[in-house]
């Protein structure tokens, strides 16, 4: 929802509803990355008419504050930054506690072993494909690397550990990102900039 028009905000949120699988949200502090995004009163409304489920992404430090709080607004997935929390297992399991899945989200930077402790207790990890804080970025080409490595770990271990990626996903790299071990992929201005959105989901998803 980042690449939303927000002067039009429930026509996106439609499209979403029609043709996409999930509302993926977010949120900025202007301090964990460099830009602010958008916080609780558009999540809000948003979840007031989303018939998908909500995905939120908190780019933020000392995100233990707000996962009460998403809860209450209906949100089903909440991702924490490796980088940003100082208890990380604690807070997947304060996530997890109030029955919403618990994902890891890492840097571009970040490498694929620091999941190493975590990822027997995450249901799900977010690899950043751009550095976070704006949308728009060109997809950084040593993720699917990174994404295999985290697929490859999983299946050691034996788990199902989903894979999210987000950041310059386009309709030329996201068969890549599937064959690298992807299960969920976040677009948002490949679709918005398209002349015809809903084409490009369709192509996407196909």
């Amino acid at each position: 929802m980042l690449a939303a028009d927000f002067l039009h905000l429930e026509k996106d949120v439609e499209t979403v509803n029609s043709y996409a699988d999930i509302f993926h949200l977010d949120v900025m502090d202007g301090v964990f990355v460099p830009n602010i995004s958008f916080g609780f009163p558009v999540i809000k409304n948003i979840a007031s008419i989303a018939k998908k489920p909500l995905d939120a992404h908190l780019m933020i430090i000392d995100p233990d504050r707000y996962i009460s709080k998403l809860h209450d607004m209906g949100v089903e997935y909440v991702s924490v930054h490796y980088e940003a929390c100082n208890h990380l297992h604690r807070t997947i399991q304060n996530i997890q506690s109030m029955g919403m899945k618990g994902g890891v989200a890492i840097n571009p930077h970040t490498p694929a072993s620091s999941l190493e402790y975590i990822l027997d207790y995450a249901d799900f990890v977010l690899v950043m494909s751009v550095n976070p804080g704006f949308g728009g970025q060109s997809f950084i080409e040593n993720s699917l690397r990174k994404i295999a490595e985290i697929k490859e770990m999983a299946i050691r271990k034996g788990l199902n550990t989903l894979i999210e990626v987000d950041g310059g996903v386009n309709l030329k790299n996201a068969v890549d990102l599937k064959a690298a071990g992807t299960d969920s992929i976040v677009v948002g201005s490949t679709i918005t900039s398209s002349p015809n959105p809903l084409q490009t989901i369709a192509d996407l998803k196909a």
